[in-house]
Formats: C-alpha cells, structure tokens, sequence
C-alpha cells in the first residue's frame, strides 16, 4: 500500500512530522516499510511563462525563449525542446540554481552562458532533468493557472513524502488512504475528517438489467447508468499525480477516476460500455468451456469455480478481479455503467493466482471490502464522472441479497491483562474501542464488541487483545523478566546431537545441502516407489507438488546442478524430514493426523574417491568407500550390511544397513535405468539412513589394557562361493570358544578361475585370523587349539566349510 503523505493528512493531519507518523503507523501495526520524498532536492526553480521563440540563429534544434519568471525583465533562455512555444507555464531554473544529481552523482549548477553565440539566462526543465519521471519527451507543462515566480516544489506539492506499508492479510480495512488515516486517528487521537457522500440527481431513468444468480458469489450489486460521457477528458493534474505517487500510471480519466476511488476508501468498482452489453447483466459462476478476454489482453478459460458477470451472448468480466475487453470504454464511448459490488471473500481468494497474476481489486475483495457503502461510492464516483468528463446520470440500482452477519465478540478484561502481559481496565478497553470506532457494551466482567462491516479481522477474543495492545502503544508495555525456574537440560550421553553428527558427516568429505521438501511427483514413483504421495493442495511451483519421503531425489538435483557446472567430484549430505502416509499417525502439537514425518540422513558421492592428488591414479567412488563411510557414522555400533533392493539402487549393488537386527537405511549405487533418466556420466553412490538410529550410540565402558599377550592363528577355509563376509563372521562369533575369541579379520580371499589347488567349481577360499586372549591368565596350547576347533566346528556346521589343505 503507497500513497502520498499530503493526501493523508487531509482526512487526518496530527500535530506530529513525518517521520513521527511513520513511527506511530508501525508500532500500531502499520508497517512503513519505505519512507521517501516525493522529488529530490533541489533549488530556485520557479515558474515561468514563455513569451516568445524563435529559431537559433546558429542551430537547427535549439530555439531562443523569452520567458517571463515575474521579475519584469524577460529572461533570455535558450532550449532545445521541441514542445516549447509561447503561451505554456513551465519550470525555469534561474542562474545559481541546483538541480538533482546526474550519471556522475553531482548537482548540476546552472550558470549563465552561451549557447552556440547567444546568451542564456537559466534553463527551462523537462520532468526528468528534475527527476520527476522518466519522461524526457519535452518540457514539462504546468497548469495555466500556476502563479508565475512561484517556486516549483510549492506549485506541485513537492515537498511531501511517499509512504510504503507492508500490511498483513488481516488489514484490508487499512487498503486505502482513508483506511490509514482511520487508524491514524485512533492511534494518535487526532480528528478524522469524515467524507461526504451527496446524491447525485438522476436526470435519466435509464437502468441496466441486472440478475443476480450466485448469493454465494455477490452479497451485494450496486450499479447505475451514465450517458453522454466525454471519454477523452483528460485527466486533472492533480488526480494525475496522486495516481502516480500511489504507484498508478494515469491510463484514461474513466480509469483513471475508478482506481482513484479505489486507493481513497478502498472500493475496486468496473466502468463497462454501455453500448457493447449485449441485453442485461448476470452475475454468476462460470460454466466450463467459457473463454474471457481480460484487459491485460490474456484470454482465460473459466469454469464453475471462477465467479464472472456475464451479457446475453458472452462472459463480460472475471468478478472481483479484472474487467473483460469486450466492454472495456474507448474513446468512442458515449454510455458507461459504474459497477460497484460485495464478492465474498472466499470467492475471490486463490483465483488470481490460478491464472498467474494478480490485481488491485483481488487483493482487495479477497481480504473483505465493506459492504456497507457500495451506493455511497458510485456517487462519489458518479460525481467525478461528471466534473471530469459530463454526462448524465441515471436511476441508482442496488440489490442486497446476503450481507456478512456481525457476530459479537466478547473479551474478558482478565484475560486480556494476562495476554497482555500488564495491568488493563475495563475502562482502558471502552477507550480503545470507542477510539477504534468498534461499537462496545459491558455485560459484567466482559465486554461485547460488534464488529463493524469494514473489519473481517474480528472473530476471536484475541482479535480484540490486539487491537487493545494496539491502543496501548506495545512501546509502552513492560518489559517484565520471566520468574519460572530455570534448569538447564542437558541431552543424554547416549545421544549424540545433530550439530555433531553433521560436523561428522562434513569431516568425512561431504558437503550440507538444504532442499525443499516439496519435490516433483516422478521422483516419488521412480526413486521411492511411492504411488500415493501427499499432494499439496497449492504447490507453490507444478514442479513441487508433492511432499518427498525420500531424501535422494533431492540429493540427485543438488548433483545434477553441480554437474552443469562443470564440477568434477561432488559429496553432499542433507539431514532432513520425510512425509510417509500411516493411518495409525494422531494429530498433536507436533504431528498431523495420517502422516509420519521422520527424520533422515542421506548422502551422495560421485566422482573421484580421494579427489585430485599426485601419490596415486584416483579410483572413481564405489560402493565400498561410502559403506565405509556408513560404518564410520555408526561407529562404534557395527552394523551389518545384507543384499537387498531399492527402487533407486542398482539391483546387485545395493544393500540393507541394519543395526541391532532392525533395518534403519540403505546404502548402493545408483540404478542404471536412472543414471540414464538424469544423463549422468557415471553412477552415484547414496546412502539413506534413520536419523534417530545414527544419533544413537552406546556410552564407552572401561575395560583394563590386557596385561597378557594374545595369541593369533590364520584359518584358511574352503567355501561355497555364495558365503558372504557377513556369514562367515557370524558363524565364527557364534563358535563357543569359552570367551576367548577377541577378534576375526578377513585377510584374504582366493577364488581361482577353474578347479585347481583343491577347490571345486562354485567354491572359494576365505582366510581369517583368528585373535585370542585370556584376561586372566596366558593362554596355552589345549586352550588356543579347544577354541580353534570350535571355530572349525561352526563353520562346518553353518557354512558346509572345511580346511583347506
């Protein structure tokens, strides 16, 4: 919301300065998000009249003005312009003068000099060269009127400043320089200069049809006619310029007189030709297969959901948002309709962003617009109308069908102190409201607040605390300590925290990402194997329409992106939350009802293993570096890694990570099939893990330094090819080796290409070390050859093992 300070001080004008009123308006709410002057600074530049022109002797483009600034003698002035001409009032910077900075940031002096041999005695100044506007076309024209002499800045009310508030959803009724100056008012308790709307007499008894068939969509149609209208009246300087310091280009005085009424009390309204309505008006909800041409020239499809007023023959305007071409007025418009008219709110919400764009009305009317005065504006509209452009007015036509219902709502002064946070009378609560203008009444310990039509924002008893707070001044509340009891909370040692498990992750060559939870519906299908993930209602992008409950595909964007950029060996991790539908899911504080969202740990590393170094040929990362990865996050927990398949993974280089006999991950090289769905010169290798898992660890325990030395034996044994590391380990902790067994290494793995050295086809051999140690006492032979025996023995049993000769 912009406008001038100049037209908010006609409905409310406070003893207070610029930057004060800025002050008041934010802590009441109001953000000012920008405070600025209205035209840089500058000086002796005053109004003058050009008498005479005449060509340059010695130029082609320049012309010699005699111009008279009421100081007698005429000024000798030579311009350029190719507008200037005797008769017009324009700014004349007289010698000495400074005007606004140029390209090289320094005021530009005005001096007497020559230009092309003949003497010039000022400057005659367009409304770029002062900084006014962008236009450059000519000098700038003022009024016929303006006194001559007059300095310029007084003359177009330079000296007033532009403010720009950040207003949140609940202040529509603050969408208008009326509306601001209302709460400026209550806030500063300085009057408020409140409009007058005199009828207008109808000297016609024209009147459009108007039916309309949607209660839901219009509460209230208001509307008249206007013949013999001048549509190319232009538009006085005055509302020109307001318009522009409102941040609105004058467009035609029909428009121009519609938006100005908008930014003055906040009420969107429609001019329609007239002559291009074919029949009456229907106001309703669209039909599918229905086209609309807007006036930003882009045609819409409508459908049931999208409210329009319609003629006999086509859909003339999309309601509360945007007029049609159609009827849009032209030059050669003689006959006008004002349209003024109540959309409820949720009608009109989320259909501009539906068709991708957004307007001053929609803004409006889908936030709430006082449905109270809809007459009373196409009078003030009707009045400028006819003072701008003639016409005649005809018969006001005003349907009321279904009006917002004011429900009271009550605030209990107790409560309101304890929200508060400071002591607040029944009295002080009356005062605010009374100042606010929201009729109020006590009945006991409560007061009953009605709210008026223009405030949408009061439904709750908290609505009203606010606007008390707001009375108050939040400057003036205490500042008051807490006094509970404070004790520290300390995290268990059994937990590590996601600041140090990130900090792990980074010392291990992995770099943090942060993704958006909102991730494309094909990732969902061919990453995760989700077939039903959780849409989102309104995707902020159709790219982002579903809620992911993988972290991979984020993670693939993230090396994707990297890629293009020509990036050679990329590690990311992101620790984030994932959404998974589970009906047995409650809502509480912190879950919604039907959807898990658990925590995650993912990885990705491509490219070289150990980067670019000069020891050794890098070997590109493969499945057993980021295993090894895994294993060093859960350490010093082992876990155990088992075959398995992942809709992301490739099928024989995929695994499940399982802790404690629960699986809590995944970790395997990227699926082919998706390697080449994302164009990628080679293959990935992720990981996926459960947060809470990875936090998890076991507390140290002490254990005293053995003071015996232990003994090692070698085993080399002859396997099926189909054992893995995984079940020979397995098979050789379960021996029963009386506690002696300390440690089993794999050290060696022989798997000759056809039968030789006493393996048969489909067999392998497996060597490991066995490490044995007695805390008690040295080991000695019968115990060392009892426990190797055991181990023998299990590994016959389990695997079908046995020692190769």
């Amino acid at each position: 919301m912009q406008f001038p300070e100049s037209w908010l001080r006609e409905f409310c004008n406070p003893p207070l300065t610029t930057q004060q009123i800025a002050d008041v308006l934010t802590m009441g709410g109001l953000e000012v998000e920008d405070l600025r002057p209205s035209a840089p600074p500058f000086s002796r530049v005053v109004v003058g009249e050009i008498k005479e022109a005449v060509q340059h002797p010695n130029a082609d483009r320049l012309r010699v003005c005699q111009v008279d600034v009421g100081q007698g003698a005429l000024l000798n002035i030579v311009c350029g312009a190719p507008n200037a001409r005797p008769g017009i009032r324009v700014p004349c910077a007289l010698v000495g003068a400074e005007l606004p900075p140029g390209e090289d940031g320094k005021p530009l002096q005005i001096k007497l000099g020559k230009l092309r041999g003949v003497e010039s005695q000022g400057m005659l100044c367009s409304a770029r060269e002062l900084h006014l506007s962008e236009d450059h076309g000519g000098l700038l024209e003022l009024a016929g009127d303006a006194p001559l002499g007059r300095d310029v800045r007084e003359v177009l009310q330079l000296d007033d400043h532009v403010f720009t508030l950040k207003l949140t959803p609940n202040l529509a009724h603050a969408l208008s320089v009326y509306g601001v100056a209302r709460e400026l008012s209550a806030l500063t308790g300085a009057p408020l200069k409140t409009p007058a709307f005199p009828a207008v007499r109808p000297t016609h008894d024209t009147r459009l049809p108007v039916r309309v068939s949607a209660p839901d969509l219009c509460g209230r149609f208001s509307g008249r006619v206007v013949r013999n209208v001048n549509t190319k009246a232009a538009t006085p300087a005055w509302m020109v310029e307001r318009l522009a310091r409102c941040g609105q280009r004058s467009v035609t005085a029909l428009v121009d007189i519609s938006n100005y009424v908008m930014f003055e009390y906040g009420r969107p309204s429609h001019i329609f030709d007239l002559d291009k309505i074919h029949g009456g008006l229907d106001v309703r909800w669209g039909r599918p297969g229905e086209q609309l041409k807007l006036l930003n020239g882009n045609t819409i499809a409508v459908d049931e959901k999208v409210g329009v007023i319609a003629d006999d023959v086509q859909v003339e305007s999309l309601a509360g948002i945007m007029g049609g071409d159609a009827t849009s007025v032209s030059d050669d418009t003689r006959n006008v309709y004002v349209e003024a008219a109540f959309w409820w709110p949720q009608a009109v919400q989320g259909r501009s962003r539906r068709y991708n764009f957004s307007t001053d009305a929609g803004h409006r009317f889908e936030r709430g617009v006082d449905p109270s005065l809809t007459v009373e504006h196409i009078e003030h509209i009707t009045r400028l109308v006819i003072e701008i452009c003639g016409g005649e007015a005809g018969p006001m036509d005003d349907q009321i069908l279904a009006l917002p219902e004011a429900k009271p709502v009550a605030l209990r002064v107790a409560r309101a102190a304890r929200i508060i946070g400071m002591p607040v009378s029944a009295q002080q609560c009356l005062d605010a409201f009374q100042r606010l203008g929201l009729p109020a009444r006590t009945q006991g310990d409560t007061i009953v607040v009605t709210p008026p039509p223009y405030r949408f924002d009061l439904a709750i008893e908290e609505d009203l605390i606010e606007e008390v707070a707001r009375i108050v001044g939040y400057q003036n509340l205490p500042t008051t300590p807490p006094l509970a009891p404070i004790s520290a909370k300390l995290p268990p040692e059994s937990r590590r925290s996601r600041f140090a498990l990130r900090r792990l992750v980074a010392a291990l060559g992995y770099q943090e990402t942060i993704n958006f939870s909102f991730v494309e519906e094909r990732w969902e299908h061919e990453l995760a194997g989700n077939a039903d993930p959780i849409r989102l209602l309104n995707p902020i992008a159709s790219q982002m329409g579903v809620m992911r409950s993988s972290l991979l595909g984020s993670l693939l964007q993230v090396l994707k992106f990297n890629l293009d950029r020509k990036a050679e060996r990329v590690r990311v991790f992101e620790l984030g939350r994932v959404f998974e539908r589970d009906a047995s899911v409650v809502t509480t504080d912190t879950t919604v009802r039907g959807v898990r969202q658990p925590m995650r740990l993912a990885g990705l590393a491509y490219g070289d293993a150990d980067g670019l170094q000069w020891g050794r040929k890098a070997p590109p990362v493969d499945f057993y570096d980021v295993k090894g990865d895994v294993e060093a996050l859960l350490s010093p927990a082992c876990a155990t890694f088992e075959r398995a398949t992942h809709p992301a993974m490739h099928p024989g280089r995929c695994a499940s990570v399982h802790l404690d006999g629960r699986a809590i991950g995944f970790v395997g090289e990227l699926h082919p099939r998706w390697r080449q769905s994302w164009d990628l010169p080679h293959a990935p290798v992720l990981f996926e893990l459960d947060l809470d898992a990875v936090l998890a660890r076991r507390v140290p325990a002490f254990q005293p330094v053995p003071r015996f030395q232990p003994a090692e034996r070698d085993l080399a044994v002859v396997v099926p090819d189909s054992v893995t590391h995984a079940q020979l380990m397995e098979a050789i902790h379960a021996a029963d080796t009386s506690g002696l067994l300390r440690d089993a290494l794999l050290f060696d793995v022989y798997k000759p290409k056809q039968s030789a050295g006493g393996l048969a086809a489909g067999e392998k051999s497996m060597a490991v070390r066995l490490t044995l140690a007695n805390p008690d006492a040295t080991l000695t032979d019968p115990q060392i050859e009892a426990a190797v025996a055991a181990v023998v023995l299990q590994l016959e049993q389990r695997l079908g093992a046995r020692l190769r000769a």
